[in-house]
């Protein structure tokens, strides 16, 4: 009787805690909803919280995949890098045929749905754990890169014609003049699935490791990769045997079952991280599908005009339109190729020069520590900053002084460009990437500190909220109609080309002083401000 009645009791606090919680996560969406999006479009919220799974596993993808494939696979820092570009190729020149697919069925948010679904079979793909080393490198590999185009394929679908969507609201008159701010708090709110991804992706990894009595460290894979196909220097094998060691907390007399086992144990934690992913992108399908009739329709193919001269003015300025579009297309190539480092040479550069033992969270069950942990910086200082900028430009727009999109691009060329002066300045003295695999990584006591990637990031960061929410913006005001989703695929495919280029880098960084690797992107930043400043007033009278 007791019992029953015990267990009666349990379950009605249980009940209650429960109502409380929702009636609470109810009361914060709420307030989120009246202060920061009272004066934009019911649908913004929806389409933001939609968007939240498609960050959360594109960062991490940055955050791991250039490592993954390489602890997987024992790939270089360039081969794991032309297959990272090519991927990220893939997603933003997909956007072309997700876009096109939209404009010519004007069935923006079935794509969208589509897109949802297709990418998480692609994670699910990759995040099915398999052994490694791989019985089979080959097979398996052409495995995982059927997984990432998979992945992109999803991301072409959905991508930009959420972002076309979200265009659209503001065509309403009553919006208009938010547009640009309206796309600074979509970007910001997004990024809040991108700053966990990173720290879930290590603490799995991490998590993992610790289960088969290991610690992370981030030299291993290569060092094990090394050993295993007889390719490691004396000096670089003594390194291995006390790392090994040092992670195993134990003395060891079999390296190559430690190899074996500390790199199946490493690349399943990687697996799982995928796993997680594709449980944010059901999460935000279902905020999709409950939310998309808060979303626009499409705005009608063909606009009608009654006065036939006017209809011969709007095909010139249609022709205007488009050019002012694939000007900025061009320009912003070079940002997305020196920007998207951060994924690549820059995660390279956590990997093998940082001091990753000056950065790391402690939270008992897990010490999430790794080279991962930077990408979690940018979506971090999005956050943070967006709401700065936007009262910056804020300021500036009540008093008349608010600088035009495209100067507002050219300030971010010049920012990014800065960023890498900073880079540059910090690796002067730095050995070469081949000097330090000889050596077996760098000793902790010769590494850089952290702050300078941190530094980075923090600039990388204005300089993005400069271009990337601003540069959406610019594309959804002056595209044509009838070319919404084409042009938001256009926007994605100048990424797209920049991603492509991304190889280089690797290539630089693996070849090259790791401070003139830093240099070509100060250079493609520079001139590429000065050929918007060229352009601005062009731009301008195009997207009056």
């Amino acid at each position: 009787m007791f019992t029953i009645r015990y267990q009666f009791v349990l379950k009605k606090v249980i009940i209650t805690l429960q109502i409380r919680y929702v009636t609470d996560l109810l009361f914060i969406y709420k307030l989120i909803q009246y202060s920061m999006f009272k004066n934009h479009p019911k649908g913004l919220l929806a389409a933001a919280l939609a968007n939240m799974g498609e960050r959360f596993g594109f960062y991490t993808m940055m955050a791991i995949l250039v490592l993954f494939l390489q602890a997987k696979f024992g790939l270089s820092g360039t081969d794991a890098g032309l297959i990272y570009s090519i991927f990220y190729f893939s997603i933003y020149i997909l956007a072309f045929a997700g876009g096109l697919i939209a404009d010519r069925t004007r069935k923006y948010k079935t794509t969208i749905l589509a897109g949802l679904i297709i990418m998480a079979t692609g994670y699910l793909i990759i995040a099915f754990p398999t052994p490694t080393p791989v019985p089979n490198k080959t097979l398996f590999l052409i495995l995982s890169c059927f997984g990432l185009l998979t992945i992109a394929f999803g991301n072409g679908m959905f991508k930009g014609n959420l972002q076309a969507v979200v265009g659209q609201m503001y065509d309403n008159e009553t919006y208009g003049k938010m547009r640009d701010s309206g796309f600074s708090i979509f970007y910001m709110f997004i990024n809040v699935g991108a700053l966990f991804a990173p720290l879930i992706a290590i603490a799995i990894r991490n998590i993992w490791l610790a289960r088969f009595g290991f610690e992370y460290n981030a030299t291993l894979p290569e060092l094990c990769h090394s050993h295993l196909s007889g390719t490691l220097t004396p000096e670089a094998g003594e390194r291995l045997a006390m790392l090994a060691e040092r992670v195993s907390g134990a003395p060891l007399t079999d390296i190559t079952a430690f190899a074996n086992s500390y790199l199946d144990v490493f690349t399943k934690g990687f697996h799982y991280a995928f796993g997680v992913s594709v449980l944010a992108m059901l999460i935000s399908l279902a905020v999709y599908v409950f939310n998309k009739n808060r979303m626009p329709n499409p705005a009608p193919a063909i606009v009608k005009s009654v006065d036939p001269s006017a209809v011969e003015m709007d095909l010139k300025e249609i022709r205007q339109r488009l050019y002012a579009l694939f000007a900025v297309f061009g320009i912003v190539i070079f940002f997305w190729f020196s920007f998207h480092q951060n994924g690549l040479t820059l995660t390279y550069f956590a990997k093998d020069y940082t001091d990753l033992s000056g950065i790391s969270i402690n939270l008992g069950f897990v010490v999430i520590e790794g080279a991962e942990i930077f990408q979690s910086i940018n979506p971090l200082f999005i956050v943070l900053l967006t709401p700065v900028i936007m009262a910056i430009f804020g300021y500036l727009r009540a008093r008349d002084k608010e600088p035009s999109t495209p100067r507002k691009i050219a300030i971010g060329m010049f920012i990014a460009a800065l960023a890498y002066v900073v880079m540059t300045l910090g690796s002067l003295n730095l050995p070469l990437k081949q000097e330090v695999d000889a050596m077996g990584g760098l000793p902790d006591a010769q590494r850089v500190t952290p702050f300078l990637l941190i530094g980075t990031y923090f600039i990388l960061t204005v300089a993005e909220l400069f271009i990337s929410p601003l540069g959406i913006s610019f594309v959804s005001k002056v595209a044509p109609p009838q070319f919404q989703g084409i042009m938001q695929g256009g926007w994605l495919g100048a990424t797209a080309i920049g991603n492509q280029l991304l190889f280089i880098g690797a290539v630089l960084y693996d070849n090259v002083p790791i401070w003139l690797t830093w240099s070509v992107f100060v250079i493609a930043c520079m001139l590429s401000m000065f050929t918007m400043l060229f352009m601005v007033k062009w731009l301008e009278r195009v997207a009056r």
